[in-house]
């Protein structure tokens, strides 16, 4: 579960921004995760809540936003909308692919007090 190592990442950079901005702590978190990435939301909020105890970010609300995959199809020159790498082109059938978006995971985010 990949998951666990994200959230402990993701952790360390709020504590990182809390020391720089000197907030107490964290209310909402916004992260973007592309469908594409291979991050399970539900096991990446559950990680979420274990790995944030005792940080500034324990009693945060994590707000996961799902960003659709987008492959450019180079068969028939379209930027399509798919939902797992190595699937066809919806539009000719072809493999063609080049991913052009998600397999991001981006925090988006802070809301701080």
């Amino acid at each position: 579960m990949h998951e666990v190592a994200l959230c402990n990442s993701l952790v360390g950079l709020i504590h990182d921004q809390q020391r720089e901005r000197q907030f107490a702590r964290v209310t909402r978190v916004v992260v973007e995760v592309g469908v594409l990435g291979h991050v399970d939301p539900h096991a990446l909020a559950f990680a979420f809540e274990v790995e944030s105890r005792g940080s500034a970010a324990e009693e945060a609300v994590l707000d996961i936003r799902e960003i659709e995959g987008r492959a450019w199809c180079m068969d028939c020159s379209e930027l399509v909308s798919i939902a797992r790498r190595g699937d066809a082109c919806p539009g000719c059938g072809g493999f063609g692919m080049i991913v052009e978006q998600g397999d991001e995971l981006r925090l988006r985010e802070l809301e701080v007090v």
